[in-house]
């Protein structure tokens, strides 16, 4: 175990180097409190609205560039910037001397009471830096999109959406990398992190940041009890919301074999590895690019800020019934690897949740990576998402409903579904209903109906429980229209949000 030292990153053309602040410090507290930047705004502390976006930059494999990505700096833990950069709207420009992104926010009239605008300044400058280093322009969808953790009560979106189109037309000028990069790489040489400070309530507590997986698993395995946090993005909410303490807490996100996603080649054909630490919008990204017909699922998977900061390890490993990683992955057949010292253990997903937030880990054991086949030929699938809101909103049904044909005969079924019951769970008793028999309208109806032997959901804020049967059922009927031999329905054409998008787009 390493000593104590300084939580250490690159914050305004320098160095910072940070002790005695709570460990639980929320980024966004410190650049208020602490460092006097009050560009950065706290709207909702709980990663939604967007007004604390900053951008947070670190090295790529060799140590040759920094990828910049944005963030919700109310739920990042201050020690979850080290060896890192920070970036805020100080660091765009000033009034003398604005850059393309605040230039185009004034002249589009892009601010009104300007309290969402450096949130929404820091996503669009993360926006401006991607193109300009490939060289392309997005779409106005393509800007909505990225802006969807970003809300704005004042303008509406319109003239936003008309500075995020404008800010290509100036001079290029982008943030300068290089000094970014040489300060990451002296920070690169620090040992692993072990900071200790009193946390908010005044007892002592401790964060690790080890980097390599084997050093994990002997501290875990050493500290069974302390918490395993990942991108913050729900265990910052229990902080700023509950008050929670956490006591010591082991961080993920260093672990560099844990950071990998790799093509496995077996007999039953190609698996992607994506290791626990793996992002959400980088998990998603190479799922997505295996089945097309994820992507919008993808796109409603929370907001961009929360996919760039979040796991999918970590999205799997908190459990919630209403998540949407779950439903995805135990319909494309996923398998969990567990680990504890030097032993793994692999499960099917669907046999780690045992109960409401209950898992099968053992003490000592973490998730080390997911192992995702890619479906065989012959397979139908399709992702749903049924919630309030179209972007950024936690799903009140989420359904993933895959089957495999032959001769167009079901071989093999197999329907997940979130917010039907205590845990994401397999529609057994459905899926029986479709297989061995063909692929008609007649088995649709028939899977439709064995969903009320499959789940009795409960009545919440969400939704009702009567919604929540006959919504599923319609995905059901949904998922034939959209997969069967003959004039299916195009992907989309059947769901309301497609005009949503459509007046979004013209807008």
């Amino acid at each position: 175990m390493t000593s104590p030292r300084p939580i250490r990153f690159f914050h305004q053309g320098q160095l910072q180097s940070v002790s005695g602040l709570p460990p639980t410090t929320t980024v966004l507290q410190y650049l208020r409190e602490h460092a006097h930047c009050a560009g950065t705004k706290e709207g909702c502390a709980e990663g939604d609205c967007g007004a604390c976006t900053v951008l947070v930059g670190e090295l790529d494999a060799d140590g040759k560039a920094v990828g910049l990505r944005n963030v919700n700096a109310c739920i990042q833990f201050l020690p979850m910037l080290d060896g890192k950069a920070l970036l805020t709207v100080e660091d765009l420009g000033h009034s003398a001397d604005l850059n393309p992104v605040q230039q185009a926010l004034v002249d589009c009239h892009g601010s009104q009471c300007g309290f969402c605008t450096p949130g929404f300044a820091m996503t669009m400058q993360a926006i401006y830096e991607r193109h300009q280093a490939c060289g392309t322009r997005p779409e106005r969808q393509a800007l909505a999109d990225d802006l969807a953790g970003n809300l704005c009560r004042c303008t509406g979106y319109r003239p936003i959406l008309d500075a995020g189109e404008r800010m290509f037309d100036a001079p290029v000028r982008t943030i300068a990398r290089q000094p970014i990069v040489e300060a990451l790489r002296v920070l690169a040489e620090d040992p692993p992190l072990h900071y200790e400070a009193p946390s908010r309530a005044g007892s002592p507590q401790r964060v690790f940041a080890p980097r390599s997986i084997d050093e994990f698993a002997v501290l875990r395995e050493a500290m069974p009890q302390a918490r395993l946090v990942a991108g913050a993005t729900d265990v910052g909410l229990w902080v700023n919301k509950q008050q929670r303490e956490l006591g010591d807490v082991i961080l993920t996100g260093c672990v560099d074999e844990m950071r990998r996603i790799d093509a496995v080649t077996a007999q039953d054909g190609t698996t992607l590895r994506v290791g626990a630490s793996v992002t959400l919008e980088d998990a998603w990204s190479a799922l997505t690019a295996r089945v097309p017909a994820l992507r919008e699922l993808w796109l409603r998977f929370a907001s961009p800020p929360v996919r760039h900061a979040g796991t999918l390890g970590g999205n799997i490993a908190n459990g919630s019934p209403i998540g949407d990683g779950a439903p995805a992955l135990i319909a494309l057949g996923a398998r969990i690897v567990l680990r504890r010292g030097a032993t793994q253990r692999t499960l099917p997903l669907e046999a780690f949740y045992l109960d409401y937030m209950k898992n099968a880990l053992e003490p000592g054991e973490f998730v080390e990576a997911l192992e995702v086949p890619t479906p065989p030929p012959g397979t139908r699938l399709r992702g749903y998402k049924l919630a309030k809101r179209y972007d950024s909103d936690i799903s009140a049904v989420c359904a993933v409903l895959s089957l495999r044909l032959e001769d167009g005969v079901v071989r093999d079924a197999r329907f997940a579904f979130g917010g039907m019951a205590a845990i994401v769970k397999r529609a057994a008793k459905a899926e029986a209903a479709v297989t061995g028999r063909a692929w008609d309208e007649a088995a649709s109806i028939a899977a439709a109906a064995a969903l009320k032997d499959d789940f009795k959901p409960m009545t919440d804020l969400r939704a009702s429980a009567s919604y929540r049967e006959r919504t599923a059922a319609n995905l059901v009927r949904r998922f034939w229209l959209e997969t069967r031999a003959n004039a299916p329905v195009a992907a989309g054409s059947s769901s309301v949000w497609q005009a949503v998008n459509l007046q979004r787009s013209v807008a």
